[in-house]
C-alpha cells in the first residue's frame, strides 16, 4: 500500500497542482505493482473523492478540516503491508512520522513548497520533518532554507521541480484558435497571474501599478492585466488612481482555463515581481506560450527564469528596475520574441509533467526500492 497525505486536491493554486500530480504519480506505482493507494486530503469535504491529474484518475478521503479524525484516519493506515507514505505537505509531517513509528520505519518523504519553511517552524513540526527519509524542496533556494532554518541535513533533501499538465500544453497549442475574452483589453497589455491578496503583498502587484506611468510614456496605450482574485484589490485600485493610471489597469477573474491560456497568449509580456515564490506555475504557463518572463530574484524564479536569456529578474519592489526591463521589452519586440521562443523551448525540455514524474520515481526508488519498474 502506498498512503499519501494532502492538504487539499480540489482547489486552485500551484500547492494544489503540484498534490494532484504527486498523486498521480503515486496511484500509477500502485497499479503497476497491483497495491493499494489510499489519499487523505485534511481540506477537502468530507467522503470519497475522484479526481484526475495528466490523465491519471485517483480517489480520495476528504476530511473537512478535522485534523484530529484525520491523524488518527492517518495512524490507521500504518499497516505492515504500507509500502511507503508521502506527506504534501509540512505540516503533514506530524501525522505522517508517527504513521513511521507505528509501521516501525515506514519509509517517509515530506514535500515542502516554499515560504512555508523559510523561517522556523515549531519544534514538532520540525521533528516531523527530521523523521523523513527525504524532504523535497520544489527550487535550490528552498533546499537551501530547508538546511540553514530547519537543520535538515542536505543528505536527506532533494530538488524535485514541479512539471506542466499535459492538458495545459494541449490548450496551448491550440492558442491562436482561441478567443480573447471580452474582459481583456484589445490593446497591448503586460499580464500577471496570482492572488492579489494583503496577506501575499509580496507579488508585487503594487510595484506593476507604479512602473504604468514610464511604460505609457513608451506605449501610450499599454494596460496591465491582472488575472486572479484577493481582498486588496481595492488598495491597488486607490494607488493607481493616485498615479492617475486607474483605466490602465484591468482586473479579471473567473477565466476558464481555455481563456487564460488566450490571455497568456495575447500579452506581450509576463511579469509577477515577487519576492515570495517557492517555484511559480504561472512562469511556465507563460513561457509555454512563448511569452518572454519578468520575476523577482528571490525564492524559485532563478529556477526557471534564466535572466537575459528567457526573460529578466528583478529585485523585489525595485519599481525602477521592473519599469527598465518592461520598457526594453516593450520597445525591441524581436529581443521578446527570441526570449520566448528560449522560455518556451526550456519548458518543453525541463518542466513538464513527465520530467516530474521521472525525477520524482528516481527519488521513490532510492528511498523505498520496492518501488523500481519491473
Amino acid at each position: 500500500m502506498i498512503v499519501g497525505l494532502f492538504p487539499d486536491l480540489l482547489s486552485v493554486g500551484g500547492i494544489q497542482t503540484a498534490g494532484r500530480h504527486t498523486a498521480a504519480v503515486l496511484a500509477r506505482i500502485a497499479a503497476e505493482r497491483s497495491w493499494e493507494a489510499r489519499f487523505l486530503s485534511l481540506n477537502d469535504p468530507v467522503g470519497r473523492h475522484e479526481t484526475a491529474a495528466a490523465g491519471i484518475q485517483f480517489e480520495f478521503d476528504g476530511f473537512d478540516r478535522a485534523k484530529l479524525r484525520f491523524a488518527l484516519g492517518a495512524l490507521k493506515l500504518a499497516r505492515r503491508d504500507a509500502h511507503l507514505v508521502v506527506a504534501t505537505h509540512p505540516n503533514l509531517a506530524v501525522p505522517a512520522a508517527g504513521m513511521r513509528v507505528k509501521a516501525r520505519g515506514l519509509p517517509l518523504i515530506v514535500m515542502s513548497h516554499g515560504v512555508e519553511v523559510w523561517k522556523p517552524l515549531s519544534r514538532l513540526r520540525q521533528a516531523g520533518l527530521r523523521a523523513a527519509d527525504c524532504v523535497l524542496a520544489p527550487s535550490r533556494y528552498t533546499a537551501a532554507r530547508l538546511h540553514d532554518v530547519q537543520q535538515i541535513p542536505t543528505e536527506h533533501i532533494r530538488v524535485l521541480h514541479w512539471g506542466l499538465d499535459p492538458a495545459f500544453l494541449n490548450v496551448a497549442s491550440v492558442a491562436d484558435n482561441l478567443p480573447l475574452p471580452d474582459s481583456i483589453p484589445r490593446s497591448r497589455y503586460v499580464l500577471a497571474v496570482g492572488r492579489w491578496a494583503s496577506a501575499e503583498r509580496y507579488k508585487g502587484f503594487d510595484t506593476l501599478i507604479r512602473t504604468l506611468p514610464q511604460l505609457r510614456r513608451a506605449v501610450p496605450d499599454l494596460h496591465l492585466v491582472f488575472v486572479g482574485e484577493g481582498d486588496d484589490q481595492p488598495a491597488l485600485e486607490d494607488l493607481a488612481r493616485s498615479l492617475d493610471v486607474r483605466e490602465g489597469v484591468r482586473f479579471v477573474s473567473g477565466l476558464t482555463g481555455a481563456q487564460l491560456v488566450a490571455a497568456y497568449r495575447h500579452a506581450e509580456i509576463f511579469a509577477l515581481p515577487s519576492g515570495g515564490e517557492g517555484f511559480g506555475f504561472v512562469f511556465l504557463e507563460a513561457m509555454a506560450l512563448g511569452k518572454p518572463t519578468v520575476g523577482g530574484n528571490h525564492g524559485g524564479i532563478p529556477d526557471i527564469i534564466q535572466d537575459g536569456v528567457t526573460g529578466f529578474l528583478v529585485p523585489h519592489g525595485d519599481a525602477a528596475r521592473l519599469a527598465e526591463r518592461l520598457t526594453l521589452l516593450l520597445s525591441e519586440p524581436p529581443l521578446a520574441t527570441e526570449m520566448g521562443r528560449r522560455g518556451r523551448e526550456r519548458v518543453l525540455q525541463h518542466f513538464r509533467f513527465e520530467d516530474f514524474e521521472a525525477g520524482f520515481r528516481e527519488i521513490l526508488v532510492q528511498i523505498c526500492p520496492a518501488t523500481r519498474a519491473h
